[in-house]
């Protein structure tokens, strides 16, 4: 029994240090996305686009919002004064003017929001090319874009970065 119990650890033992020796070659990479959607020249380019493309908009809906806030302020101040039939016509007013301003902020953020998910879809296609070639060149096993931790020695996210913004 003593003998069996000796082939059974030495077993246990050459299974272990074999799993181990194969664990050590096994490369892995980390990439982290936010990092490449925030820092690659292309997503700076992108938001850049955005923003001068949706400012002229942005500025005109905030125009409105301050003239609807000054006329609701007007009218708050003036409704003592008013005949009711003029105070009943000034807020229709000002609510029919907050209802479309509303209807125009939802659509400005939809609008927005579409385009920003065109320029980062564009951007993530980019990206995950970039992570296959690193992944073919570099003979990686596995490389994984979430992780709760990951050490740097891992973290390939300034390789795809850079690769990126190599690209023209």
């Amino acid at each position: 029994m003593s003998k069996l119990l000796k082939t059974v650890a030495m077993a246990a033992m050459v299974c272990t240090s074999a799993v181990a020796v194969q664990a050590q070659e096994l490369k892995i990479g980390y990439v982290n996305s936010e990092v490449v959607m925030r820092e690659a020249n292309m997503a700076k380019a992108a938001q850049l686009k955005l923003e001068t493309e949706f400012s002229k908009r942005e500025k005109e809906f905030k125009d409105q919002e301050n003239k609807l806030r000054a006329a609701a302020e007007k009218l708050e101040k003036e409704a003592p004064t008013l005949s009711e039939a003029e105070r009943n016509r000034r807020q229709r007013d000002v609510i029919d003017r907050d209802r479309e301003l509303q209807r125009k902020g939802r659509e400005l953020r939809e609008d927005l929001n579409q385009r920003k998910n065109e320029e980062l879809g564009a951007l993530v296609e980019r990206a995950n090319r970039v992570i296959k070639q690193i992944f073919d060149a570099e003979k990686y096993d596995l490389i994984v874009q979430e992780a709760i931790m990951a050490s740097n020695r891992v973290d390939i996210t300034k390789k795809v970065i850079d690769a990126l913004n190599a690209q023209k």
